[in-house]
């Protein structure tokens, strides 16, 4: 698997540093560089990376408005490069793959790599089962009807999702009951779960964990958040539509505006 890859940044050293450290990885591809944010927007839309490497801090255009003006077709996955830590947590908001700080470390770009490698496989492992669903309801009609009903049953396949999760933290494993998991937060590609006494950091997606978890118990009521909704004690109004969940613990999530009507369906 090639990955076809932009470098953007307007330091013109920044672009040969990063791709002496790409060279080393013979499955990246670099098939243009930009020095600046509209440059960017025209070649992404043009032709259509897998991956781009994108400073922040760039006059005009920042990278930021290079993530906004190419969300309107399918985007590819951006990793943030810059010397400044403040914007850590708008490229996290941003969902990027990673963020990298100049000078970038080796070691860095690399488990930078091996994440894009497992978003791009997982992306085009949805997109085959897509293409073999419409071929199927071609050639054996029947067979999606019975597809189709399995996915309409709210208790088909729940056996599929985890029980125990395995979470690395702080060089140990552990090994979660996921029915004591009281609220899970988002930060980019990692994940703060929290139990009732204990909190530990998992290095994954909000999109990859939610396909993990049964949607009965763990419900997203935030673009942040998920909380078990086993474990809620209390619904508090809030203003402009809002509210927060009181859980078992005594800590309060708050449930944004988009999300209440989900919420509503499993907590009375």
């Amino acid at each position: 698997m090639t990955i076809r890859t932009i470098l953007v940044d307007d330091e013109k050293l920044a672009i040969q540093g990063l791709q002496l450290r790409l060279a080393k990885f013979p499955d990246v591809e670099i098939i243009d560089t930009c020095a600046n944010g509209r440059e960017a927007i025209r070649k992404i839309k043009t032709e259509k990376p897998d991956l781009v490497f994108l400073d922040i801090q760039m006059p005009g255009f920042d990278g930021f408005a290079v993530v906004k003006g190419v969300m309107e077709l399918e985007p590819p996955l951006f990793v943030f490069v810059t010397a400044y830590q403040e914007h850590a947590v708008r490229a996290f908001e941003a969902n990027a793959v990673n963020y990298l700080m100049k000078p970038v470390d080796e070691d860095k770009l690399a488990d930078t790599l091996d994440r894009v490698r497992q978003r791009l496989a997982d992306k085009r492992s949805s997109e085959e089962a897509e293409k073999l669903k419409i071929v199927l309801a071609e050639v054996a009609p029947d067979a999606m009807d019975t597809l189709d009903e399995e996915v309409s049953d709210p208790n088909a396949g729940a056996g599929r999702f985890e029980k125990l999760l395995n979470i690395k933290d702080r060089g140990q494993i552990f090994r979660v009951d996921v029915d004591t998991i009281e609220r899970i937060e988002a930060a980019g590609d990692y994940m703060v779960i929290y139990t009732a006494d204990n909190s530990m950091i998992l290095r994954e997606t909000m999109k990859d964990l939610e396909r993990r978890l049964d949607p009965r118990v763990f419900q997203r009521v935030h673009r942040s958040w998920i909380v078990n909704l086993n474990l809620v004690r209390q619904v508090k109004p809030h203003t402009n539509g809002e509210c927060f969940l009181v859980l078992e613990s005594g800590a309060d999530v708050k449930v944004s505006r988009s999300y209440r009507d989900v919420v509503a369906r499993f907590v009375h």
